[in-house]
């Protein structure tokens, strides 16, 4: 919150998590809810600064992205992390 925007390739995971509020954000963000196992459950794309509210049930994980970075993940898919280089 009161941060400056995310930056093309950065993210936030914010583990436990299974709901999000925009309170005191001034940008919009991709929001990728992941059950246990890294399974996409929800996909809120856009979600607006100060009045957004996102939540997904049996979440374990959200993955905060820049708005629009999140095109492609659809709900059912699966992510897997790794090192960054």
């Amino acid at each position: 919150m009161f941060r400056r925007p995310l930056e093309p390739g950065e993210g936030l995971w914010i583990e436990p998590c299974s709901s999000i509020h925009m309170l005191g954000m001034r940008f919009a963000i991709d929001a990728v809810f992941l059950d246990r196992d890294g399974r996409v459950l929800k996909v809120a794309r856009g979600v607006r600064p100060w009045l957004g509210l996102a939540a997904a049930r049996g979440a374990r994980a959200v993955i905060e992205l820049p708005a629009g970075s999140a095109a492609a993940i659809q709900p059912g898919d699966r992510l897997e992390t790794a090192p960054a280089p």
